[in-house]
């Protein structure tokens, strides 16, 4: 608590209660999928069954018939650009002249029932030249590959971005060597509330909008374009959200809803099943990653070099910003002084792929942590070990040339996971604890254990030279005599707990308990996107500067009347990168590291994640409970990217669009987890806090692969391990 701050009931520091957790757990919460107004249409999407195809033609002839459908709309009913895109605008609102991924929105209908919309939907007659689709990521980056788009919008044939980084001696040398080539599947954010939203014909001619999203004044922009209306006309609210991960930071079927309701002047419901979710937003990036680490006999790092390539899909979304996260994190949280990467993100006609959390940093951290293993076994010495040796420290360079400015414990935190006590040893009689042991498919005698290292570094807050920015506007006034606090930002709680935090704040700065929470929309200035582990940075650093100016006006008024002070605050500045890659492009890092226990039936391939510990540095603990919940989170998401989730497609066709087939980590796949939580400030930031939400996905990956390997002696080079990976004799290292 510094002398600034005022000791309150709930402030900043406490476990604070969530103002929406009591209704969550009751099941009381309204979702954005609980919308309803009485004369409500419901809408419905036609979307493309092959990957690649010309659109030949479209008849609606029988669909319009279909008793209760009020409206049918096609590319060419779109007012406005039919174009939309967080960061470049390649993207029809509805497919026109050509589709190019399994799934892409043709048709959209508006009925009286959404059972009735569907069956209009399927009697939509579109004919198609359906065109061989381009699948591989790094066969469409090679010259003279047809192109994914005959009129590149960005990029250079089918590369929709480069990132090089190089700096040191390009032709260093050293006498121990390692070589991997490596792949991340295709894994989904597979939150639970589907996409869904309620859009409003408003009497000024425009619209307005409930939606669950992660960036308001984003879709805001987008959408306007789309509709060929001001943006003051298209009006967002946040409505409850049932997670998102990243797969709501694009356009889904905000644009679809607003052109239903306009056209129909009716309100229009949509609301995706399951399967269409999985159409409906991007992915994680699949990626072929290529390493060569070289080290000195002692294990010091003289030179990494890396090609990366990941698999856009067929929109850019937001892989500009992922590839060169890969890029500038991909050396990992160690000192090197002779680097070069390559990082390439191409088109092809898979589903588009955007952000998810740890964007980018994820793919690379499997790669360089199962490089560390592999040198660490090539010099003899203990995996952590070689780590700390070559640990990033403060003050340390990183390869984009940015001096790490504030603490980077990263030593400490592999120390911390490594000294933690283990779990009980194998017991094989206990059957039920086997991997298998609860189907009764072993007994026990070809189960082996392992231990296996993790540690990952994450940038906070967008890079590059972004205007990262949040508007907040904090009220004060008395209600009965007693001061009442009213915070407004369009910030979008997404699960995370972003709505305690501003409370919390507010509640410490002006030292009152009660704080009420206006609803979240573009009323306000913009709050950016809750991703990159920056909204408790960025917002709650504007609701402290609003909040620090209401009290200053409150000690040099008192509070006879009602004091509002809107505030935007920015943190410091970032710059773009220079053709070698060199550049201050990232505001704040972050580090976690984990330790992974397992058994694994070497025979069946079948895998128990026994145990987790993990040591992360969060700056400051706003709200201690809810950051050790956000590190469970996160690392359930890397268990399940290390032997379940992934997005199978074959030829461009989604194989498994459901939580059937698209297998997730449950309650009974979660080991007990010890958490570690450091607070070493940051004195740039707030309170000297640091994102906490992505890094403990980064790095709980590649520690449960490591395990797997100690455990079967097996190269394992692909997420997510699947049992044959561990059985087949050919699937060894070339």
């Amino acid at each position: 608590m510094t002398a600034t701050e005022t000791q309150v009931r709930g402030g900043i520091g406490t476990d604070a209660a969530r103002p929406d957790g009591v209704h969550k757990v009751r099941g009381e919460f309204a979702y954005s999928s609980d919308m309803w107004l009485d004369d409500m249409l419901w809408g419905a999407t036609l979307r493309s069954p092959h990957p690649r195809a010309r659109i030949v033609g479209i008849d609606i002839t029988e669909a319009i018939k279909v008793s209760g459908v009020h409206a049918i709309l096609t590319a060419e009913d779109v007012p406005g650009t039919n174009r939309y895109g967080l960061e470049i605008a390649d993207q029809p609102v509805l497919a026109e002249k050509e589709v190019r991924y399994h799934g892409e929105p043709v048709a959209i209908v508006a009925a009286d029932h959404p059972e009735i919309a569907r069956q209009a939907a399927k009697k939509i007659v579109v004919t198609y030249d359906v065109l061989p689709p381009i699948t591989d990521a790094v066969i469409a980056i090679e010259p003279g590959t047809e192109q994914v788009h005959e009129q590149q919008p960005h990029g250079s044939g089918n590369v929709l971005r480069h990132v090089h980084v190089e700096r040191g001696a390009q032709n260093a040398t050293a006498p121990i060597v390692v070589h991997g080539e490596y792949e991340v599947g295709m894994q989904d954010q597979a939150f639970l509330g589907p996409e869904s939203g309620l859009a409003v014909p408003a009497d000024d001619g425009g619209v307005e909008l409930y939606i669950a999203t992660q960036w308001l004044h984003a879709d805001q922009r987008q959408v306007a374009a789309a509709l060929d209306l001001p943006d003051e006309k298209v009006r967002f609210t946040l409505a409850g959200v049932g997670g998102a991960f990243g797969g709501r930071e694009d356009v889904s079927m905000q644009a679809h809803a607003c052109l239903l309701a306009l056209r129909t002047s009716r309100p229009v419901k949509m609301v995706y099943s399951r399967e269409e979710s999985f159409y409906g937003h991007v992915h994680r990036h699949p990626a072929v990653l290529r390493y060569e680490h070289g080290a000195d006999r002692d294990g010091r790092l003289i030179y990494v070099r890396a090609e990366i390539v990941l698999d856009g899909g067929a929109y850019a979304s937001s892989s500009t910003a992922v590839a060169a996260n890969a890029a500038t994190l991909g050396f990992g949280p160690y000192e090197v002084d002779n680097v070069t990467m390559d990082s390439r993100v191409a088109y092809t006609n898979n589903p588009p792929c955007g952000a998810m959390r740890g964007f980018g940093a994820v793919q690379a951290c499997f790669a360089y942590e199962s490089q560390m293993d592999r040198l660490a076994d090539a010099c003899g010495l203990d995996p952590v070990e070689l780590r700390v040796r070559n640990a990033l420290h403060e003050g340390s360079v990183m390869p984009t040339g940015q001096v790490v400015d504030s603490a980077a414990p990263v030593a400490e935190l592999l120390r911390r996971v490594q000294a933690a006590p283990l779990p009980p040893p194998l017991d094989a009689s206990d059957v039920r604890n086997l991997p298998g042991g609860a189907s009764n498919a072993t007994h026990g005698e070809s189960v082996r254990r392992g231990i296996g290292y993790g540690i990952g570094i994450k940038n906070v807050g967008f890079s590059e030279g972004f205007d990262d920015s949040s508007t907040a506007r904090v009220r004060i006034e008395l209600v009965n005599g007693e001061p009442v606090a009213s915070v407004q930002t369009a910030a979008a709680e997404v699960g995370q707990g972003l709505v305690t935090v501003i409370q919390q704040i507010v509640r410490t700065e002006l030292g009152v308990e009660q704080v009420v929470l206006l609803p979240a929309d573009t009323s306000i200035g913009s709050a950016g996107s809750t991703s990159a582990s920056r909204q408790t940075y960025v917002t709650g650093g504007a609701v402290r500067a609003a909040s620090q100016a209401v009290r200053a006006r409150m000690d040099a008024e008192g509070l006879s009347e009602p004091i509002d002070e809107t505030v935007t605050w920015r943190h410091r500045p970032t710059s773009t990168l220079d053709a070698n890659g060199q550049g201050e492009a990232h505001v704040q890092y972050a580090f976690a590291a984990h330790r992974a226990v397992v058994d694994v039936d070497v025979e069946l391939g079948l895998i128990k994640v026994v145990e987790l510990t993990t040591a992360q540095d969060v700056g400051r603990a706003m709200n201690p409970q809810a950051v050790v919940g956000q590190i469970q989170g996160g690392t359930a998401q890397g268990l399940g990217l290390a032997v379940m989730e992934e997005i199978q497609i074959v030829d461009g066709i989604v194989k498994n669009p459901s939580f059937t087939d698209y297998l997730l980590p449950t309650i009974l796949d979660m080991p007990p987890m010890n958490v570690d939580v450091l607070e070493l400030a940051d004195p740039h930031a707030p309170y000297g806090l640091r994102g906490v939400g992505e890094p403990p996905t980064i790095s709980s990956t590649p520690a449960i692969v490591a395990a797997i390997r100690a455990a079967t002696g097996v190269p394992l080079r692909r997420v997510p391990v699947r049992p044959e990976h561990i059985t087949a004799t050919a699937y060894q290292e070339p």
